[in-house]
């Protein structure tokens, strides 16, 4: 970046600095900063009128500030949720469409140009537009009604300006305020429905498979490192210790109408290419990692737990229903708790998010349902031949399609940028100025992804929360397309079943794992696989369903999904746990098995580590001696074979460099385990030094390291070390919470705590090796419901339902989410009436 563009914005910076704290100072001794804050916080009791409403709709809300909405019909039913959404979080609601929209530097100026442009050069909102006409009537409806309910709520509380925008102010949010800071000119748009479609579109893109690693392996190739040395980091599933979800089954009558299921090599043409464009995907890669993370940042982190167990195994001779996503944390949380109960039939409650009408994880009267990501390549770069406006397909120039992108920018300026795309997609080297100068030698990649191709997935949503068995529950799932999510399932009358759904290519050559040469169409995706073709059981012998991210189905499956699975150590501890009770299975036993904190790959390298022990670590070694391999955050084995972990693959890994250095997750399991067979690997040699370094060498020196990293930050006494002192969480403002002012941070995040569990572990609170013990993946709610009697259900989410800062349900339900705790997740009137705290009826 040139010193020039930095100064002012330094300058912005420090002026901005000092205008938060003369605010907070100023607000603070006055007295003004609770009037400030409380402003904002909305009416839970009383009468309120939201008009369109054919009928009066009752809310009522428990300690926890959970809306429970009772309506006539599903016009007014929607109308509400939209109306309640914005009550507790139209700052999110806001900031996530202009994301979507790629219109965020309309929010915070020129430092997010680039973001919107890599944002609008995919387009997503311009799909969102076109799945407008093809969702069917009835979504279109529920969607309009509840952009009607967002709208009411801003037409009560903001000035409407003469051209139909509104004034924000601090009785919006206090966001709205601080806002002002920098950004006195923005107004705000009424809610449109297709917004609530555009943030299907982020979900999507954070749950987006193997992106991430399709540009690693490609870079590391062009950064000289030898592709056999690449697959060493790539490890093949390991069918033999880690179960997949479906245990048998294949694809039966290939090639016929009827076909449905029942229970490699770097392209050569591409080669030249990958191996001159190194410093065109670091930079590809940075401008990838810079986008919002509104869910997660589609690494190996984001995954998440599911389970059901059927009654045969249970106390209560029904199913159980587990859940618990693993995204980034944030302060919201991502999940709004809801309950939808409507005379029209309607009758759901579960984690919704807001800015989208329905439910998208929890249960109805009849069925109950949870989602994991199931993480098929679903996304493939090509390298395309560019000369000027035009691409090379099979030896003939093919012209580049073009539309034209204009950003406005808070304080008045614009920018309009010219967007290609080739048969593939849009170019998305086209987006910054270096990477446009990087590509001058003739290559351009360009991004194929399902999700830009308009679909139906807003049906499927409404689909779920209207399912009442198996049947109609796999038609809603049919409709689900993107993100392809593994969908688990249990009803009332004792089902229990899994279901793959979603997009997924059909490639003419080439798996998806390295990027491919777009100048050859062989290499192009041919369709999809079919729905009835996607893995799927009902009722299994085992009695249970497991499902974290592992691999779906063994290797007799095809058409090929993926070979980037998460490596199944949380799925197999889960499968482990349900085949070792003593007991048949309560509630309490599965909300322990959500918080159970068992590093899987502990018991391989601990004798490694007690066999190489140095003498400056004579002492913390001794921790390990009959540790359990659990790592609650008062743990000291867990906070000493940690820091082992993280200077291991530092020091074994070093050839990566900082920009792709080892994460730490379960792949990395995978291949230490290899390595530590062949003590005189290559990767094992420190390239920094003459001499060859062998496996115990590097052994012994990460525990040296561990041992001074410990003895710095904890003292010298190893059995005082404790995990959650490193192991931290901060539960972040998406907006504020990162703005390096630190009176604002103050405003909205959560505080820092220590906390159990760590990466690849069933209490998923991840961390990057290469950055640090911060957590960055957390278990972003929990969900058990009992199928014997869903008013018995328990949840939980990551901080609470307000998404205003202060407010009481702020961060009410943090302390019992990182304890393992849960809350009651009532459904039945006559509970809900018992728990209510405050009521509110909306009148027409």
């Amino acid at each position: 970046m040139k010193p020039a563009r930095v100064w002012p914005r330094r300058v912005r910076k420090i002026a901005l600095w000092c205008l938060a704290v003369l605010l907070v100072l100023g607000l603070t001794g006055s007295g003004l900063l609770i009037w400030s804050v409380r402003r904002a916080f909305p009416e839970h009791d009383g009468t309120l009128t939201l008009p369109g409403l054919s009928a009066k709709v009752t809310v009522e809300r428990d300690e926890y500030g959970i809306p429970q909405v009772y309506a006539q019909s599903a016009d007014d039913l929607y109308r509400a949720e939209g109306y309640l959404h914005a009550q507790d979080r139209f700052w999110e609601m806001d900031f996530r469409r202009h994301v979507t929209a790629g219109r965020i530097a309309e929010l915070f100026g020129d430092s997010q140009l680039e973001t919107d442009e890599y944002l609008r050069t995919m387009g997503w909102r311009r799909v969102a537009e076109q799945e407008w006409n093809l969702v069917s009537a009835d979504s279109r409806r529920n969607l309009t009604a509840y952009a009607a309910g967002v709208n009411a709520w801003l037409a009560a509380n903001a000035d409407k300006g003469s051209d139909g925008t509104y004034a924000p102010n601090g009785s919006l949010s206090l966001e709205y305020t601080v806002l002002g800071l920098q950004n006195g000119d923005y107004r705000i748009e009424q809610w449109d429905p297709v917004d609530s479609l555009a943030w299907l579109k982020a979900m999507a893109w954070d749950l987006r498979g193997n992106m991430e690693s399709e540009m690693r392996r490609a870079a590391l190739l062009a950064k000289g490192i030898s592709k056999e040395q690449i697959e060493l980091l790539y490890p093949a599933y390991p069918y033999d210790r880690n179960k997949p979800i479906v245990g048998g089954g294949a694809v039966a009558g290939v090639g016929t109408a009827d076909a449905a299921f029942s229970a490699t090599q770097v392209p050569a043409p591409v080669k030249d290419a990958v191996a001159g464009s190194g410093a065109m995907l670091d930079a590809l890669a940075t401008g990838i990692d810079s986008l919002p993370n509104l869910m997660g940042d589609g690494g190996p982190g984001i995954g998440s737990n599911s389970w059901v167990i059927s009654g045969a195994l249970t106390a209560s001779g029904k199913p159980i229903l587990a859940n618990d996503p693993h995204l980034s944390p944030s302060q919201p949380g991502i999940w709004y708790q809801i309950g939808l109960h409507c005379a029209c039939g309607t009758e759901v409650a579960g984690f919704s998010f807001s800015g989208v009408p329905g439910v998208v994880i929890g249960h109805n009267a009849r069925v109950a349902w949870g989602f994991t990501n199931l993480d098929p390549d679903v996304t493939d770069l090509y390298f395309e031949k560019v000369t000027g406006d035009q691409y090379e397909v099979d030896g003939k120039l093919q012209p580049l399609t073009t539309r034209q992108e204009t950003f406005k920018i808070a304080g008045g300026a614009s920018k309009t940028i010219t967007v290609r795309s080739s048969s593939h997609g849009p170019l998305l080297s086209d987006v910054s100025e270096d990477m446009r100068k990087l590509s001058t030698d003739g290559y351009a990649v360009a991004l194929r992804w399902t999700a830009l191709d308009p679909g139906r997935t807003a049906d499927a949503l409404f689909a779920l929360n209207n399912a009442t068995d198996w049947t109609s529950f796999r038609a809603a799932a049919a409709q689900f397309e993107v993100p392809a999510q593994n969908m688990v399932y249990a009803d009332v009358d004792g089902n229990i079943g899994y279901q793959s759904p979603g997009k997924i290519p059909v490639r003419g050559k080439g798996d998806g794992r390295w990027p491919a040469p777009g100048w050859d169409s062989a290499y192009d995706w041919q369709g999809y696989i079919p729905f009835a073709q996607l893995p799927n059981v009902l009722n299994p012998a085992s009695g249970y369903i497991a499902t974290a991210n592992q691999a779906v189905i063994g290797p007799q499956y095809q058409p090929f999904l993926t070979s980037d699975w998460s490596y199944g150590y949380r799925s197999q501890r889960i499968m482990d746990m349900i085949t070792s009770a003593t007991g048949k299975i309560d509630l309490d036993y599965v909300q322990k098995m959500q918080f159970d904190n068992r590093n899987g790959f502990a018991p391989t390298l601990i004798p490694w580590l007690q066999k190489t022990a140095p003498k400056d670590a004579a002492d913390a070694v001794k921790l390990l001696d009959g540790w359990d391999f659990q790592q609650p955050e008062t743990s000291a084995p867990a906070a000493y074979y940690n820091a082992v972990w993280k200077h291991l693959l530092a020091r074994t890994f070093d050839e990566l460099g900082g920009d792709y250095a080892a994460d730490g997750g379960d792949r990395w399991f995978e291949v230490v385990r290899w390595l530590l067979d062949h003590p005189s690997d290559p990767w094992w040699d420190d390239a920094s030094t003459p001499q060859h370094e062998q496996a115990a060498d590097i052994l012994a020196a990460a525990q040296t390291d561990a041992v001074k990293e410990l003895t710095d930050s904890q003292g010298k006494t190893p059995s005082k070390w404790a995990w959650g002192r490193m192991h931290t969480l901060t539960a972040r403002n998406a907006t504020f919470g990162s703005s390096g002012i630190g009176p604002i941070e103050w405003l909205f995040n959560n505080e820092t705590t220590g906390v159990s569990g760590g990466d690849s572990i069933v209490n998923a609170t991840g961390w990057t090796a290469g950055d640090g013990y911060e957590v960055d993946a957390v278990p972003s709610m929990r969900m058990i419901v009992n199928l014997a009697n869903l008013d018995d259900s328990r949840w939980i989410q990551l901080t609470g339902n307000s998404g205003h800062a202060f407010h009481a349900n702020y961060d009410d339900q943090y302390p019992l989410w990182r304890t393992g705790k849960t809350i009651p997740f009532h459904f039945a009137r006559g509970s809900i009436d018992k728990a209510t705290e405050n009521t509110l009826t909306l009148t027409p």
